[in-house]
C-alpha cells in the first residue's frame, strides 16, 4: 500500500508500538488519527505528527465507532485501521478469578477488536478498499503458560482475523495481524527486571513489521516479529480434514 495522501487510525496509539506506529504511518505520507484513553499523549503525539487526537476507552463500541467516524469526517477518507491497543491481565485465570480484570481484559484486547473491525468496515468500503491490521502476539500462535488469559484474548485475535479475511478481501478489503514476541514497552514496564539479557523487540521494530504488512500482506497472514528476525507470514499447519476427503460446507451468515 503506498501510504502517501491516506488516512489511518491507531488505537492505543498514544505510546508503545501504537506511537512508532503513528510516526511511520505519518513520515510516510499519511495523515493519522490517535485513538487511546490517555488524553494527554494522544494530543501530544497527534500535535507532534499532525494528525487528530481520539481520547477514549476503546472497550466502549460507541466510542470506537464515534472515532472511526469522526477520522473519516475530518480526514475525507479512512484507508488504513490498525486495532492495536492491548493490556495483560496481571492475574493466571486458573483460579480464584479476578472478574472485573478480566472483563477488562477481554474488552480491551478482543471486544475492541470486534467493535474496531466492523465500525471500520463501512468506512473503508466507502473508501473503495483498505487495510485494517490488529496487533496481536505470539500468543496467538503457541500458548504463554505464564499468562493464560492473555493467551486467550491474542489467539482469539488470530482466529477471528483469519475467519474475517477471506470475506472482506473480496471487497478489496485486507485484513491481517502482526504476532510480535515480547517487546520492550510500557506493557511489560512492571516485568521489565525479569528479562534479563532476554533479546527484547523495540516499538520500531514492531511498527516495521506492520509496515511490511501494509507493503506486501496478503488477505488473513498473521506475521510474526522477533528480534534479530526480518517479519514474515506465520504458516499455519492444515488440520485434517474427515475421512474420504469431503469438502467442508459453505456455511456463512447474513448480518440482516
Amino acid at each position: 500500500m503506498e501510504l502517501r495522501g491516506k488516512a489511518a487510525l491507531v488505537t492505543g496509539g498514544a505510546s508503545g508500538i501504537g506511537a512508532a506506529a503513528v510516526r511511520r504511518l505519518a513520515a510516510a505520507g499519511a495523515v493519522v488519527g490517535v485513538a487511546d484513553r490517555d488524553e494527554a499523549g494522544a494530543r501530544a503525539l497527534a500535535a507532534e505528527v499532525g494528525g487528530l487526537a481520539l481520547p477514549g476507552d476503546l472497550s466502549d463500541p460507541d466510542l470506537v465507532t464515534m472515532a472511526v467516524d469522526v477520522a473519516e469526517d475530518a480526514f475525507g477518507r479512512l484507508n488504513v485501521v490498525l486495532l492495536n491497543a492491548g493490556t495483560t491481565a496481571g492475574q493466571s485465570g486458573l483460579e480464584q478469578l479476578d472478574l472485573a480484570g478480566y472483563r477488562r481484559i477481554m474488552g480491551i484486547n478482543v471486544d475492541h477488536v470486534v467493535f474496531g473491525l466492523t465500525a471500520a468496515v463501512p468506512a473503508l468500503r466507502r473508501a473503495g478498499g483498505g487495510h485494517i491490521v490488529a496487533t496481536a502476539s505470539l500468543a496467538g500462535l503457541v500458548p504463554m503458560p505464564g499468562d493464560a488469559l492473555y493467551t486467550l484474548t491474542k489467539h482469539a485475535v488470530v482466529g477471528y482475523v483469519r475467519a474475517a479475511a477471506p470475506t472482506l478481501a473480496a471487497e478489496g478489503i485486507r485484513v491481517n495481524a502482526v504476532c510480535p514476541g515480547f517487546a520492550d514497552t510500557p506493557l511489560i514496564a512492571r516485568t521489565r527486571d525479569q528479562f534479563g539479557e532476554f533479546p527484547l523487540l523495540s516499538a520500531d521494530d514492531v511498527a516495521h513489521a506492520i509496515e511490511a504488512v501494509l507493503e506486501r500482506g496478503e488477505p488473513g497472514e498473521c506475521w510474526f516479529c522477533q528480534p534479530g528476525r526480518e517479519p514474515a507470514p506465520y504458516g499455519f499447519r492444515g488440520v485434517p480434514g474427515p475421512a474420504g476427503g469431503a469438502a467442508p460446507p459453505p456455511v456463512t451468515w447474513s448480518d440482516h
